[in-house]
């Protein structure tokens, strides 16, 4: 086979990619191959065979092929997690292994060097190596069948784990190692399965009679099979001990944080752990360094309110909110803006609590109340550090609201969160607090709301049509849903049956107008406000959600299940995408 030019380049003549799509993945600053499978415009599969059309290599579906016993043998387990690599057959003095990396030229040396033999190498995907690996030579930590049989294990039996993980030994806390006690295996087990299903948290649950284990995956908790009742206090020991939290304190909520390696990634882990009537309840905020290094570009902006946005972080003072309740996706905007901003010449301090992620070149500070140190605090310390952007976690209060007004009207760039459910409600919330309105008019310079709704998985969507009375009842145009592409995933092995996967995130981004500005010093009511912001283009998270049902990014439920309470209160003919005015204006 003969070699082409670029992998990329195969792409698009295959129809895969397109140059804009191209071009916005270069435009990303990474890798434009994690670039593009985060944008969705292609999968590892996709890459993998332009890479192996590229080099003259063969791809290999491993799913569909059943390696010998004896060929797996011949390369030991250690070689083939180390190097992720999967043989496949031998030949008369060589033997064909799967790598994900066709310029692996170290890893080909090593083997041809350990194993004697000529090494013929054919592509298939990370991940689906590692999933041949864990099937052919097992042990696997974080195959799901793994976890299965080990809660099925301690369901059988009645041995008591209860203080087999109490004495505490403080090495060796965060790797699996053979002859690891069966519960320290079955927590490490359960992290590593939830990481592998990309799941955001991991809940620990004491009840009566069972400890139930869910993960939240795109947003929803989704439940594993339940774990004895008497595996509890192990469990929350080994996780105390991996957190370096005090293992004798059961009777106030404890806080702590976890390292360790998954699938050969650093993965943090930020633990709660609640007392309750049956028992100490874990759950455990899953923080993978990748979701931080997503740029503006990729978080699901409409291309007008990102031109907006962009010119807004780019303000030499002021304060921009953003909004939303737990879990809507406000501190991977803040860190997105945050990377955009960040250059040797601009000065950039956080205040956090509790910092989740490390952003490389800025001055990170968290915030420990027991010792004083507030936000209103760190921010009026920041202030003599001579910043040029400040970040403020969240406020909170009347203190912090004060001091971080008065950061921004003294030169100052600020960024901060708010829990509000819109963004005319910031104002409002802002003035309840204790802020006067004058001040609130002359610092804010705008208020993004946003959510996170899930995303139709793109290997099994299909196109639908809706009814026309479900039409009717949103609001939509005949002659808009006829140009619509409404879609729905049909479950699949990608998104473990439930036709979504990934979120990404709608916005209701509101300028402080000059008109505005008027309305906040006067104290007028948040419906004036969010009626006015409507007329002068202003798109709610409602119809910018509907903006993407339209487009076939993601499903009529899924948008009426985060934005119902906006549908509730004032259903809207929804504009045209790209349309720049309100459906009011319309």
């Amino acid at each position: 086979m003969a070699k082409s030019r670029d992998w990329t380049e195969i792409l698009i003549r295959r129809g895969v990619i397109g140059p804009d799509q191209l071009k916005e993945a270069e435009r990303s600053g990474g890798d434009v191959e994690d670039a593009l499978v985060k944008l969705g415009y292609a999968d590892a599969t996709d890459v993998t065979k332009a890479k192996a059309e590229q080099h003259g290599l063969a791809y290999v579906e491993l799913r569909e092929v059943e390696i010998p016993a004896s060929v797996i043998g011949k390369v030991p387990e250690s070689l083939a997690r180390e190097n992720i690599v999967m043989p496949m057959a031998e030949g008369n003095g060589s033997i064909k292994v799967i790598m994900h990396d066709p310029m692996g030229f170290e890893t080909i040396e090593k083997l041809r060097f350990v194993l004697n033999r000529e090494i013929e190498v054919a592509l298939a995907p990370r991940e689906a190596i590692i999933e041949a690996i864990n099937k052919y030579y097992g042990g696997a930590a974080g195959e799901t069948e793994s976890v299965d049989s080990m809660l099925g294990e301690f369901t059988d039996t009645q041995m008591d784990y209860m203080d087999e993980d109490g004495g505490g030994k403080s090495s060796r806390t965060n790797t699996l190692e053979e002859g690891d006690a069966p519960v320290i295996r079955l927590v490490h087990l359960i992290i590593e399965e939830a990481v592998r299903n990309r799941a955001s948290d991991i809940h620990i649950e004491p009840f009566a009679e069972r400890v139930r284990i869910r993960y939240r995956i795109d947003g929803v908790l989704m439940e594993r099979d339940s774990a004895p009742r008497r595996l509890l206090g192990a469990m929350v020991s080994r996780l105390k001990i991996m957190g370096q939290i005090d293992i004798a304190e059961k009777r106030r909520p404890q806080d702590g944080r976890i390292k360790i390696l998954v699938a050969g990634k650093d993965i943090d882990l930020r633990v709660s752990i609640l007392p309750t009537t049956h028992g100490q309840s874990v759950v455990m905020r899953i923080l993978d360094r990748d979701n931080i290094k997503v740029s503006l570009q990729d978080l699901g902006f409409s291309e007008e309110d990102y031109a907006k946005f962009k010119q807004l972080i780019r303000r030499p003072n002021g304060i921009l909110l953003v909004t939303g309740p737990t879990g809507s996706g406000k501190t991977t905007t803040l860190y997105a803006a945050l990377n955009e901003l960040n250059r040797p010449d601009v000065k950039i301090i956080t205040a956090e609590d509790p910092v989740e992620y490390y952003l490389p070149g800025v001055n990170q500070c968290e915030v420990k109340a027991k010792i004083g140190m507030t936000f209103a605090r760190i921010i009026r310390a920041m202030l003599r550090q001579n910043p040029n952007i400040l970040l403020v976690g969240e406020i909170r209060d009347l203190e912090t609201a004060e001091t971080a007004i008065q950061a921004s009207l003294t030169g100052h760039l600020v960024f901060s969160t708010l829990h509000t459910n819109d963004a005319p409600s910031a104002i409002t919330r802002l003035v309840d607090v204790g802020i006067q309105p004058f001040l609130v008019a002359s610092s804010v310079l705008a208020v993004l709301a946003q959510r996170l709704v899930r995303k139709v998985c793109p290997k099994c969507k299909v196109r639908i049509e809706p009814p026309a009375h479900v039409l009717a009842g949103l609001g939509l145009r005949p002659e808009l849903a006829k140009k619509a592409n409404f879609v729905k995933g049909k479950g699949c092995s990608n998104c473990n049956k439930k036709g979504y996967r990934g979120r990404m995130g709608i916005y209701e981004l509101m300028l402080m107008t000059n008109t505005v500005r008027e309305m906040a010093f006067k104290g007028e009511s948040t419906m004036a406000i969010r009626k006015v912001a409507r007329k002068q283009g202003m798109r709610t998270l409602y119809e910018d959600g509907i903006i993407k049902a339209l487009k076939g990014i993601t499903t009529l439920e899924e948008v009426l299940r985060i934005t119902k309470n906006d549908v509730a209160v004032a259903p809207q003919p929804v504009p045209a995408a790209g349309a720049p005015k309100s459906p009011t204006s319309a």
